[in-house]
């Protein structure tokens, strides 16, 4: 089977505009989340999220191009563009035998809900010819092909929260096949809307935490209420192996393992089934090493928390060889289907760096909850495997496992 390493890497949401920013940022336990700026959020029951802020579209696409794209293409295409000038290509990289996996788990909502105010309001006549375009979950990778002159394999996951993730295991998959040498992972989500903060409220998924936005998020916390919405977006250039050599690349981690699996159980709410299935399946791909440090899905809801727990411990054979576990949802929020891109990304880093990004606002333990997930405060360890988590709504499930080399 043909190797996957990483070779490039960007990130932007709530703490940092860019990968080292955002990592030192949540290393230090910073939190952006706060009140809603993107709409009006009056007779909204909840009223904060963990916006990007200070982001101008125009530093990625000409002034004239954004508004033929929504805003989660905008925040992949910034992501998209610090990765690959991390990986460094030459100019005359092979394109055909380089593609792109795209995620979001909603894509364009905040076009989708302008527009059909538009039509209920103006009539059809007045939608704009750019709506469909801009709104579409594949287009977030047509924009970044056509940007990057990218012609190989042209892929999108739409899996809800676990849509980054499981773009990267279509990535690897694409590369081992022998599909394409190199394969540019994108995850971008922005639907911190009022028809998208409405929704998820209805469903009481969502923290009500409204005076107190820093703290909402809280992680394995017994006093947990709901998730805070995030937005942001995460590329890695994922390469064969031999190639990354060749060209002299340097290389983050191997991915050595990932795997995938379905609830079967219920719409929304999470069993400990499938995740477990999804993370036995990754592990057992990786050669069951010695996992130093897992990036929990950790979302602060009730159901999740307490069921990652116990399919991590039952995975690694009870609480006392589990590793250390964080989750950092609660310093920029769930990022939906880029949650799992970024994520992966914040794995690699505390592998490159030695260093464990801390699960803050931890206050009252939970029994349930009840592994080392590294509380408030980051730590140093030296981390040669980590695995990240993410699962999604529909009961659908990926994990991914990286190694240093």
């Amino acid at each position: 089977m043909r190797r996957v390493v990483v070779t490039g890497m960007g990130m932007i949401n709530a703490v940092g505009h860019d990968k080292e920013s955002s990592f030192k940022a949540m290393c230090e336990g910073e939190c952006g989340i706060g009140d809603i700026t993107l709409f009006d959020t009056e007779g909204h029951t909840v009223t904060i999220a963990g916006e990007v802020k200070d982001f101008d579209p125009e530093t990625v696409m000409a002034p004239k191009e954004v508004k033929k794209a929504d805003r989660f293409i905008h925040l992949g295409l910034k992501a998209a563009q610090e990765a690959m000038a991390d990986a460094a290509f030459a100019e005359d990289f092979d394109k055909e035998r380089f593609g792109i996996s795209a995620a979001s788990g909603i894509g364009g909502l905040p076009t989708i809900e302008k527009n059909s105010i538009i039509l209920n309001t103006r009539g059809p006549r007045r939608i704009s010819p750019f709506f469909i375009p801009s709104a579409l979950v594949n287009m977030l990778g047509g924009f970044v092909t056509i940007e990057h002159g990218i012609k190989g394999p042209n892929l999108s996951c739409v899996t809800a929260c676990a849509a980054g993730t499981h773009a990267i295991s279509e990535a690897a998959k694409t590369i081992m096949c022998n599909g394409a040498e190199q394969m540019l992972v994108v995850a971008a989500e922005s639907a911190i809307t009022g028809v998208g903060i409405g929704g998820f409220a209805a469903m009481k998924a969502l923290s009500t935490r409204n005076d107190d936005p820093k703290t909402a998020s809280r992680p394995f916390d017994t006093g947990r209420d709901g998730f805070v919405m995030g937005e942001g977006g995460a590329a890695l250039v994922l390469e064969e192996y031999d190639s990354a050599i060749a060209r002299g690349a340097r290389i983050y981690a191997e991915l050595i393992g990932f795997g995938e699996s379905g609830d079967a159980n219920h719409i929304t709410t999470p069993s400990l089934d499938g995740p477990l299935r999804a993370m036995k399946a990754a592990y057992k791909m990786a050669g069951e090493p010695k996992v130093d440090y897992v990036n929990a899905h950790g979302t602060s809801t009730p159901v999740n928390d307490k069921n990652e727990t116990a399919a991590v411990k039952e995975l690694f054979g009870g609480k006392e060889n589990c590793p250390a576990m964080s989750s950092t949802k609660g310093q920029t929020g769930h990022c939906l289907g880029a949650a799992g891109g970024i994520e992966a990304v914040v794995s690699i880093m505390a592998m490159r760096d030695g260093i464990i990004p801390p699960t803050i606002n931890y206050e009252t333990p939970d029994e349930n909850c009840d592994l080392d997930i590294v509380p408030n405060q980051s730590r140093k360890a030296e981390l040669n495997v980590v695995m990240s988590n993410s699962f999604g709504f529909g009961g659908t499930n990926g994990v991914v496992i990286f190694r240093k080399i």
